[in-house]
């Protein structure tokens, strides 16, 4: 099994699920949490990189890789980024580190934005990795997203229409998924990608998967419309990246980094990275640069 070199891996109980975790290296605490349909092994390239200069923690987010799947609930909320951010914080502080630093990439950027929203004590400085807040996405819907990022539509769509249509296929269907450019998948480490398909084998993940959308589009979007409307930001300071030539940054205006400014006070520095979504795969090297240039400060 593909893993990262010089990590330890256990599991850890949160108040609500098992939560896979892998801790490396040494120094003030980092934790990086993945996006969709990835595991830990999204930070292959990155996290030995950081663990020179930190104590680097990475997990599988509830619902995703071998982490619990817990049920949803009536309405989802089994997997709202609350909940989800809550098992971040009790796992760091099982680790011992009550006040940490974070990077997050896709859902785990949103999983981080929510973590600073809840627990603004807890997180020193954030790395948000190629989103923008669903908040503004939602109510900015347009044909360029919605045709790129189909599946915020279709995931959402009543059990078990999705998961079945998923799992019919699922080693074709996660090929299809992420072959979004040029390069097809060459830039995916060989063993994290079979271990993405080995996880998105499981019925289980596709369903978990489908709840944290399902959660996004409900319960999320009504916590997020009443931050927004109270004027709610986050204070912790921010780095803001995504790839110039994916979904979040190609032809967007205002950009994400204007975009951001309504949700984030304390914005630190927002640019985009020579690549498309997947930041650690496509620009690994720009991005652990970044990436550690901003928590060494």
């Amino acid at each position: 099994m593909t893993t990262l070199d010089g990590f330890t891996r256990s599991d850890i109980q949160t108040s609500g699920a098992r939560i896979v975790t892998l801790v490396g290296g040494k120094g003030p605490p980092l934790l990086l949490m993945h996006g969709n349909p990835f595991t830990h092994l999204s930070w292959i390239h990155v996290a030995p990189v950081l663990a020179k200069q930190f104590t680097v923690v990475c997990t599988d987010l509830r619902g995703y890789g071998d982490s619990e799947k817990p049920p949803g609930g009536d309405n989802h909320e089994g997997y709202s980024f609350r909940v989800m951010a809550q098992d971040q914080v009790e796992v760091m502080a099982a680790l011992g580190h009550d006040r940490f630093m974070a990077a997050g990439h896709d859902r785990g950027a949103r999983v981080l934005h929510r973590i600073c929203l809840d627990h603004p004590d807890k997180v020193l400085r954030a790395a948000i990795l190629d989103i923008i807040p669903q908040h503004h996405l939602y109510n900015h819907i347009n044909k360029t997203w919605a045709t790129f990022s189909w599946h915020w539509f279709f995931n959402i769509q009543p059990a078990p229409l999705p998961e079945k249509m998923m799992g019919a296929d699922p080693d074709w269907f996660i090929e299809k998924k992420l072959a979004k450019t040029p390069q097809g998948l060459s830039f995916f480490d060989p063993g994290a990608l079979a271990e993405y398909k080995r996880c998105f084998r499981n019925p289980a993940t596709i369903h978990a998967i489908c709840e944290d959308y399902r959660a996004c589009a409900g319960i999320d979007l009504a916590m997020d419309t009443e931050d927004f409307a109270a004027g709610r930001k986050i204070d912790t300071p921010a780095l803001i990246l995504w790839g110039a030539t994916g979904g979040v940054g190609r032809n967007r205006d205002p950009d994400p980094g204007q975009i951001w400014q309504r949700y984030a006070a304390n914005i630190v520095a927002a640019r985009a990275l020579p690549c498309g979504h997947y930041l650690t795969d496509e620009a690994p090297a720009e991005t652990t640069a970044a990436l550690r240039d901003f928590f060494a400060n």
